[in-house]
């Protein structure tokens, strides 16, 4: 029970690696609200895990929601311990060149902007208290950047400056800033980052990783849980990889 008595909210929370997050959180003893765009999986998954789980839709790109979200946690559990930045995208594997527009302004609208738009509200909450944890979801993109997913990886480039930047930042405030760094997992935006989903693209990605396999949700919950703990006390501007050994 290592979040026993704390609060989070985790956006994107109603499947992939942000649904694990929400799974382990509640295991420990947080109570979560899943903030997602998808509105009726987050209900499913508060269905399944109890009271424990306030369900919400929230487009992590607008700012009046994302402070109806923070009011909405302070209303429920008087707020927000922990803040995990997890909803993400990404553009379809595309030369540089070739990617619209508007594919990238929805890349860092969502992977960024979100950030930006998400620590206006909560930072001042966090600072009042003298204590708050920000877990944001990078990529190995912004480490080990592949081709043809330049946009993409920039914008998980940028996740891991300001991750570094406001964990200097806000650390004399009591607030630690962290960042997960995952390998692609078994989760909706598989296909989107493989271009497509065939037994040979597969085995060519996974020889790329020295364990073997895809992260997984389970394998996000576990850090996740720890870099958000008291046990992370003296943790804060981590890039975590969670790779496989993907990015040595």
């Amino acid at each position: 029970m290592r979040l026993q008595g704390k609060t989070a909210i985790v956006t994107g929370g109603a499947s992939g690696f942000g649904a694990g997050i929400v799974r382990k959180f509640v295991a420990e003893g947080a109570k979560v609200m899943i903030a997602d765009l998808n509105g009726e999986a987050a209900e499913l998954l508060a269905g399944e895990l109890g009271e424990a789980v306030l369900p919400r839709r929230v487009n992590v790109t607008n700012p009046n929601e994302v402070t109806a979200m923070a009011e909405a946690m302070e209303e429920t559990w008087g707020g927000t311990d922990i803040l995990v930045n997890n909803a993400g995208v990404t553009h379809l594997p595309t030369p540089t060149e070739e990617v619209s527009e508007e594919d990238f302004d929805r890349v860092f609208a969502v992977n960024c902007k979100a950030i930006y738009l998400a620590a206006r509200v909560f930072v001042p909450r966090m600072k009042a208290k003298g204590a708050g944890a920000i877990l944001n979801m990078s990529s190995t993109a912004g480490l080990s950047p592949r081709p043809n997913l330049s946009w993409y990886n920039a914008s998980k480039g940028w996740v891991n400056t300001a991750t570094k930047s406001l964990a200097v930042e806000l650390a004399p405030a009591g607030i630690r800033v962290n960042a997960l760094n995952p390998v692609a997992g078994e989760t909706p935006l598989l296909t989107s980052f493989m271009g497509q989903d065939t037994p040979e693209i597969r085995a060519k990605f996974l020889s790329t990783i020295p364990i073997g396999r895809f992260s997984t949700p389970e394998d996000m919950g576990n850090a996740a849980c720890y870099l958000c703990s008291d046990e992370a006390g003296m943790v804060t501007g981590v890039l975590l990889e969670v790779d496989g050994g993907r990015c040595i």
